[in-house]
């Protein structure tokens, strides 16, 4: 997918890029696929901020995806690739011979007038095809994996992202996943064929504040541009360096700090992400 850059007729235009839309071939049409999610804008019941640099963001309407692929049997037929604001790929609807339409990830290489179909065993390994983790050949590159058979699909879901199947152990399936991780997954979970589509999003330019603004993100202030009474790295007259490590406004450190809490899933993990 081509990147798409501007004349710099203004001073942010000389730095914006985005990506090309003559991949999208149609808008949302599906009126029960689409839903007003209420907006919080980092706020809580009481109106108080609880989570900050947040805000609204422009509106917009989000896409039902059937993350399960449980529709087992049944090709259905790709009628449309469509913008998602909610996330970073695109997605394809899929027409069913019996008339039920639905929205799944769109996989790089699927086009207008492809088929999918989704099936515990028994079928192909092509684009798009969905079946369960033991039934997918060792080293096939999968997406949109599911961590608990039937819940969904949680894992490989952003544009450009996938995990490859690198062996297998009794009930387990070994992944490798986009962060280098190396974790067990049961192999009753679902997953699907192939890389998630647009994958040139990681190189697009914001440019300027203002497309921040609208995907709800709020200006951020520096610590040390602060008061003491605000936050740990302010006060001082003048410019100061920083005397120890940098945490947040509550003490907790920035950089390196492990923060994930003891699970029981931990030992499931083989070997964490390569930094």
């Amino acid at each position: 997918m081509a990147i798409k850059t501007y004349k710099p007729y203004t001073p942010s235009r000389r730095f914006m890029s985005n990506l090309s839309s003559s991949d999208i071939t149609a808008k949302p049409s599906v009126r029960k696929l689409l839903i007003k999610l209420p907006v919080s804008a980092g706020r809580n019941n009481n109106g108080r901020i609880t989570s900050r640099h947040k805000e609204g963001g422009a509106k917009k309407l989000y896409r039902v995806i059937d993350f399960k692929r449980n529709k087992f049997g049944i090709q259905g037929r790709v009628a449309a690739i469509e913008y998602d604001p909610y996330r970073n790929c695109r997605i394809a609807l899929v027409v069913y011979p019996d008339g039920d339409k639905r929205y799944i990830l769109q996989p790089s290489g699927l086009q207008v007038g492809d088929m999918v179909i989704s099936a515990e065993s028994g079928l192909d390994i092509k684009t798009g095809y969905a079946m369960k983790l033991k039934n997918i050949p060792i080293g096939t590159v999968v997406h949109n994996i599911e961590m608990h058979p039937g819940a969904g699909g949680q894992l490989a879901r952003s544009a450009g992202s996938s995990a490859q199947i690198m062996g297998r152990e009794g009930k387990y399936v070994i992944l490798r996943l986009p962060s280098g991780e190396m974790r067990y997954v049961l192999d009753e979970c679902m997953a699907t064929i192939g890389v998630v589509g647009n994958e040139d999003f990681i190189n697009i330019s914001i440019g300027k504040a203002g497309r921040n603004r609208h995907l709800g993100v709020r200006p951020q202030t520096r610590g040390s541009a602060m008061n003491p009474v605000d936050h740990p790295h302010g006060g001082g007259e003048g410019k100061t360096g920083s005397s120890g490590h940098p945490v947040s406004p509550w003490g907790t450190p920035a950089k390196g700090y492990k923060t994930r809490r003891k699970k029981a899933s931990d030992k499931l993990i083989i070997s964490r992400k390569k930094k």
